[in-house]
């Protein structure tokens, strides 16, 4: 298996005769963890709307975990969603049972980014787009956008066969990324400048796509992707090129944002699992 290029060691192809350390080193046979890793899930969801991303809420139809299938799961094994998506959003959620990885998917300083897809009603004009590359004040601070583009058609085609239900042929989508992770972030940017969301979809987090993954679907990370997201890897095709946006869209370049400290009471450290400057609710 070894020399037929099978096996791979933190992601990266095992040869004959290699050291490793079995209880550190993620190794992986066709791209499923094996080993001490093994015993660690690392799973990525396809929340669909509706779905609460809380592990326990009495007033919820459902949760996440009740779309996990047993057999992904270790034996007494507890999943927890790494941050949250709001429960009117859909898409990329990632479970997990091992703490420390989740912690460095989430920190601000590991820059790991979230991409998602924004369904308008009406196609954002010069001075809207402006406003958002800018920066929008919110109460936590200056919110920031980056990579807002138009989505292509081939791009809205397949997130369209991925969503369920399908969305209105008539909506427009663009394509904007995230560091921050404030509380329904996008929903509150797009709306302050007279942009109400009508659909929201995660589609990127770190290097790991929803590519494929439909509505409610659920499947393991790969090693490769365990390891890029733990070590803050993924960004973003718009960050190295100018993002593009439809004629109607078409502004000039963005001004440097003002700074803007953060709102004053927030300062006090998380308890475990409790958003915090260092620890963002991860909502958009």
């Amino acid at each position: 298996m070894i020399s037929a290029g099978r096996v791979t060691v933190d992601g990266k192809r095992a040869s004959l005769g290699m050291q490793v350390d079995p209880g550190k080193a993620i190794i992986a046979v066709d791209g499923r963890v094996i080993g001490a890793a093994a015993a660690q899930a690392y799973l990525v969801l396809h929340k669909p709307s509706g779905v609460t991303s809380t592990t326990r809420d009495r007033h919820a139809a459902a949760t996440v975990l009740d779309l996990v299938p047993t057999a992904l799961v270790p034996d007494g094994a507890r999943l927890y969603p790494v941050g949250r998506l709001d429960q009117d959003s859909e898409g990329m959620l990632l479970l997990t049972n091992d703490g420390a990885w989740a912690d460095r998917v989430l920190h601000p300083r590991h820059g790991v980014e979230r991409e998602y897809a924004v369904g308008l009603a009406r196609p954002l004009d010069a001075d809207q787009v402006d406003r958002l590359r800018d920066g929008i004040a919110l109460d936590e601070g200056l919110a920031q956008v980056g990579g807002l583009r138009s989505m292509t058609a081939v791009e809205t085609e397949r997130l369209s066969d991925l969503l369920r239900p399908p969305p209105p042929p008539d909506l427009l989508w663009y394509r904007a990324t995230l560091t921050q992770g404030w509380k329904r972030q996008l929903r509150r940017m797009f709306g302050a400048v007279g942009a109400p969301v009508q659909r929201l979809v995660r589609v990127r987090i770190g290097p790991v796509r929803i590519d494929g993954l439909r509505s409610g679907a659920i499947r393991q990370l790969k090693a490769p992707e365990i390891r890029g997201l733990g070590a803050g890897a993924g960004r973003s095709r718009a960050a190295a090129s100018k993002p593009s946006l439809a004629p109607e869209a078409q502004a000039k370049p963005p001004t440097p944002a003002k700074s803007r400290t953060a709102a004053a009471g927030r300062r006090h450290p998380p308890r475990p699992g409790e958003p915090g400057p260092d620890r963002p609710p991860d909502e958009a």
